[in-house]
């Protein structure tokens, strides 16, 4: 399992997935094939629908969204190709270039086929109603109900056309140049030049203090050299935003997040109320790690610091996290175990490099395929958390998309707020099979102190960021461009809220949100990780509850993906979404965990707490 050799070596370095079931290269004439027969079915798809969607029955309007399913499934074999390589390389013209070609394109398909939703959301409710309830459109009547929520955002046809062309050379290219700033950063650390997705790893992971502060040092050096662009590019792309939200009448910056994460905006607001009214938990922890750990102060270097209470085995090969994640996925469900095995067969990639891009993801991939996992792993506790997260997203994807003929591809990809349960469920199956599997109290704290960092990060630290970004776009908004001080004072302050003076946020820190994708890429995606971890916690009380029987239920509720909306679907396992104590029993969860931290330590070393 654990690899103790001086060149830490991985096994992760040659573990790259095999994208040949789409393309051969960039210059593959596939390609431009394909470009074009997607382009002919547009054509034929606008000529025999346009001007007519609210003559259509109900069954030519499932033959219609039949046809997109084709041209969709088309189109996605390009773009799932192109960009899983731009991920990968990132500042390499050539994946660029391809990039590029595939948004112009996407452009012009997206333009042509906007009049579809825009002429059925003008169809009479009443006319609505009544082909929704056809059951020739089975798989497709809740699609169709969804896009109807937007009618009152939308826009004529000619304005959204030129929404779609300009965004082209507006938000997704400065997008790009984000990406080819943050991957194309050198950072100095160790007497080396690394990118920063291999210094990260070091914030969290060592335990030298002068190491992780040193790494912090390097990663502040770096964002503060591109201080001047990240400052633009956030200020054109939170303005950008606020044009958009202006022309279509969304009443805040949030609010056509919670459209497409279909959570309602009362539902989001309890989430955050609950996340924020429960701080003292985040202080609680800190101080009971700042004892353990021997320090007079906690800097934001050390917020990740493992305990190292004894000598223990830390590095882990690629191999022995796939051993891990594997076996605990079968005590559960050799299903899941079984899903999630197909992935190591040529459809991850698993090293850090340069010029990749940072963190980790799943892709869908497409229905005809496979979905696809990328993964930065360097043989950290934290990578292995990491893999079980990505390969929850890939389960999900597998069971509702390719894995599962019975959903449409309209249905196969998920709100964000429920495609963040997957992940982190598959978090806490592996958490707790190691816990299970340990019997030495020791390690027990430092894993529980790890689980509860991992916890904080993705439900209070993601809050956290949440209200960064409501005080960034409505502030840009209310007084126009602001400056790089201001930005990072927003920052700061909104993570000092968090950590209530248990952990010293130095001035330094404040550049951090200079690297954060989410806020560019999909502004308010972050409160999904809260929403996801807080619903898991839930999820897992069940499953503790009702033993066995909660397993096909659960596996049931991933394969449904996007084929109801979320608190429909969830009912089925005895959630309740709309109940406004729901998110306090996801807080109650991580209080419990605090509790037996804190037990736990007291019990072992009376001494650091007198």
């Amino acid at each position: 399992m654990v690899d103790t050799t001086t060149e830490k070596k991985t096994g992760a370095e040659d573990i790259f997935w095999d994208l040949s079931v789409y393309y051969d290269n960039p210059e593959d004439p596939r390609i431009d094939e394909d470009f074009a027969e997607v382009s002919k079915l547009a054509d034929a798809f606008v000529v025999e629908y346009r001007g007519r969607v609210a003559e259509l029955e109900a069954e030519e309007i499932a033959e219609a969204y039949h046809k997109l399913e084709q041209l969709y499934e088309q189109f996605g074999r390009i773009s799932t190709y192109a960009g899983l390589n731009y991920s990968v390389y990132s500042t390499d013209p050539k994946w660029g270039a391809l990039m590029q070609s595939v948004q112009e394109r996407s452009s012009a398909i997206q333009q042509k086929l906007v009049f579809f939703d825009l002429e059925w959301n003008n169809v009479p409710d009443e006319r609505a109603q009544e082909i929704l309830v056809d059951p020739v459109l089975r798989d497709y009547a809740y699609h169709l109900d969804a896009e109807r929520r937007y009618k009152e955002y939308q826009l004529s046809e000619a304005e959204e056309k030129i929404l779609i062309e300009k965004d082209v050379t507006g938000n997704s290219a400065w997008y790009r140049l984000f990406n080819q700033i943050i991957s194309g950063l050198e950072l100095t650390f160790k007497g080396e030049t690394m990118p920063l997705s291999m210094v990260l790893p070091y914030i969290s992971n060592s335990p030298n203090r002068e190491e992780r502060e040193e790494a912090a040092n390097a990663v502040t050096t770096a964002l503060k050299s591109k201080a001047m662009e990240l400052t633009y590019i956030f200020n054109v792309m939170v303005a950008d935003k606020a044009s958009d939200d202006r022309l279509r009448g969304y009443p805040t910056w949030v609010s056509s997040r919670n459209l497409a994460n279909k959570a309602s905006d009362e539902v989001v607001d309890a989430l955050i109320e609950a996340v924020t009214d429960s701080y003292d938990l985040v202080a609680r922890h800190y101080e009971i790690k700042k004892a353990l750990l021997g320090y007079d102060e906690l800097y934001d270097y050390d917020r990740y610091a493992p305990l190292n209470l004894k000598e223990d085995e830390s590095f882990y090969t690629y191999e022995g996290a796939k051993d891990l994640v594997l076996n605990a996925f079968e005590d559960f469900s050799p299903q899941m175990a079984e899903t999630a095995a197909q992935f190591f067969d040529g459809w991850i990639h698993a090293p850090a490099m340069a010029g990749k891009r940072g963190g980790a993801f799943a892709s869908y991939g497409t229905k005809g395929t496979h979905p696809w996992v990328f993964l930065n792993f360097t043989g950290t506790a934290s990578d292995v958390m990491t893999m079980a997260h990505e390969l929850g997203h890939g389960i999900h994807m597998y069971l509702a998309g390719a894995g599962n003929e019975e959903l449409s591809t309209f249905s196969m990809g998920t709100p964000l707020t429920t495609a963040e349960m997957a992940s982190t469920f598959g978090e806490m199956v592996v958490f707790q099979d190691m816990m299970r599997r340990e019997d030495d109290k020791e390690v027990q704290l430092a894993m529980l102190a790890d689980k509860i960092d991992g916890t904080f990060a993705t439900v209070y630290r993601q809050i956290s960021m949440n209200r960064f970004e409501n005080k960034l776009h409505t502030t840009r908004r209310s007084q126009g461009e602001l400056t790089n001080e201001q930005i990072s004072q927003m920052w700061l302050d909104t993570q000092n809220d968090m950590f209530q003076g248990s952990v010293t946020m130095r001035d330094d820190y404040g550049a951090w949100w200079g690297y954060v994708s989410h806020f560019l890429a999909t502004p308010g995606y972050v409160y999904a990780y809260a929403f996801g971890e807080l619903l898991v916690l839930s999820l897992y009380n069940i499953y503790k509850e009702t033993g066995d029987d909660f397993v096909p239920k659960y596996l049931e509720l991933l394969a449904s993906g996007d084929s109801d909306y979320p608190e429909k679907l969830l009912a089925k396992v005895g959630v309740d979404l709309e109940d406004p104590n729901f998110w306090k029993q996801g807080i109650e969860a991580i209080r419990v965990l605090i509790d037996e931290e804190e037990a736990l330590a007291k019990e072992l070393y009376p001494e650091k707490f007198a």
